[in-house]
């Protein structure tokens, strides 16, 4: 098994595990799928969620922050939703169910993961600036989860929707995978007009 998931932080499951015990968390979720279900539920696949807040093109290895822990609630062999976690002055807390496209882009690239023979530390990286949200394999596996910087040698696979430009899916190593970000982010110079000195340059 190539990935090396991560322990979760104890009170992080203890706290998902504490809302799948409450009829009126689950009840309250904007969840149609975990509302359904009829049988017992399990946190599974704990993954950290990090935050690229901003892409420099300048950086050869951004830093991230960790957002938070995310789990994949399953019954039996189906993922019917996911539950976020989030670090207060308390300690880490249940923050909210959710489900949507992606739940299950996030089981196929683990599983596309999973199946190669690189050995990877999986996280999920959110990109606020492009709405893009990657699997973030890490190749230091034995790395602690809550830190760590992206490693040029590290992969990223979007998931799906991915931005108009970027295949969900397809793996990139993050050399490859920044400088098309930044493209994406980084707006095109005005173009010189002819004939109208002064307004977007120097006099002539």
């Amino acid at each position: 098994m190539p990935l090396h998931v991560s322990p979760a932080p104890a009170p992080a499951l203890r706290s998902v595990l504490a809302a799948l015990g409450s009829p009126t968390a689950v009840r309250e979720a904007h969840t149609p799928a975990l509302r359904s279900v009829q049988g017992s539920l399990s946190p599974e696949l704990p993954l950290p969620v990090h935050v690229l807040d901003r892409i420099v093109p300048s950086e050869t290895a951004p830093r991230t922050r960790l957002a938070g822990w995310r789990f994949l609630i399953r019954s039996g062999e189906r993922a019917v939703a996911a539950a976020d976690t989030m670090l207060t002055a308390d300690g880490w807390t249940f923050s909210h169910f959710f489900e949507g496209p992606y739940l299950a882009s996030t089981e196929r690239a683990v599983r596309q993961a999973d199946a190669a023979t690189a050995h990877y530390q999986p996280r999920l990286l959110s990109i606020p600036e492009l709405y893009m949200l990657t699997l973030w394999l890490h190749d230091d596996t034995g790395a602690d989860a809550a830190g760590g910087a992206l490693a040029p040698t590290d992969v990223l696979v979007p998931l799906a929707p991915a931005p108009p430009g970027i295949t969900a899916h397809r793996p990139h190593r993050v050399a490859d995978l920044l400088p098309v970000m930044t493209l994406r982010v980084t707006p095109a110079p005005l173009p010189e007009l002819p004939g109208l000195p002064g307004l977007l340059g120097s006099p002539a």
